[in-house]
């Protein structure tokens, strides 16, 4: 992906469009990687909107420390606000027995690998990449989010509530329920494609 960034240098804020510049060069890559997880097929248009909203109150971040976290911040909105702007209405999420589903006694019951002497790390073997970008997919945005950031970025709980400006309790409860309906729509998935047939090969 190739982003143009205007270099706009403000009188305020000499040199600016040409830090901003770097610093957009420097995070594209992990921004990019972000958007498709969080917005699939939208990530490019999304990565776009982020960096032109940033450009726009770039002289306003106080710290070039801060720049990272500001920049994902951004895109979750810019995530946010794509998915409530579409037409159609997401589908609604079942969430009931959801905390009460177990994947690791679940495929213990099943045993979909009888003859396997690790059969949850077979288990986990069987998806690809995209599989796993998928199932992300058909989780609503605000159970995806912290699973991303937490999981795959490396951010706190704490700092991710600051963040987004959710109260930590919230964001707890989220990655929670997050948790377990990744769980459940793993297996669910792994059904709906031909996952679980022993010695299928992926």
């Amino acid at each position: 992906m190739r982003v143009e960034v205007v270099s706009v240098d403000r009188d305020d804020a000499p040199g600016s469009g040409d830090r901003f510049r770097l610093l957009a060069e420097r995070e594209l890559p992990r921004l990019y990687r972000l958007a498709r997880t969080l917005a699939g097929d939208e990530a490019e248009d999304a990565v776009q909107d982020c960096l032109l909203r940033a450009l726009r109150s770039y002289a306003r971040l106080e710290h070039e420390r801060a720049a990272s976290s500001w920049l994902t911040a951004i895109l979750v909105n810019c995530c946010r606000d794509r998915e409530r702007a579409r037409a159609r209405r997401p589908e609604p999420v079942d969430l009931d027995g959801v905390d009460d589903f177990s994947l690791f006694r679940t495929i213990a019951d099943d045993d979909p690998f009888p003859y396997s002497d690790s059969l949850h790390l077979d288990f986990l073997e069987q998806f690809g990449r995209d599989d796993v970008r998928a199932v992300l997919r058909s989780l609503p945005l605000h159970y995806r989010t912290p699973l991303v950031l937490v999981h795959m970025e490396g951010f706190q709980v704490k700092e991710l509530a600051f963040l987004l400006d959710v109260p930590l309790g919230t964001m707890l409860a989220r990655l929670h329920r997050g948790r377990k309906l990744f769980e459940r729509e793993l297996w669910q998935y792994a059904q709906q494609h031909g996952l679980l047939r022993a010695g299928v090969q992926h």
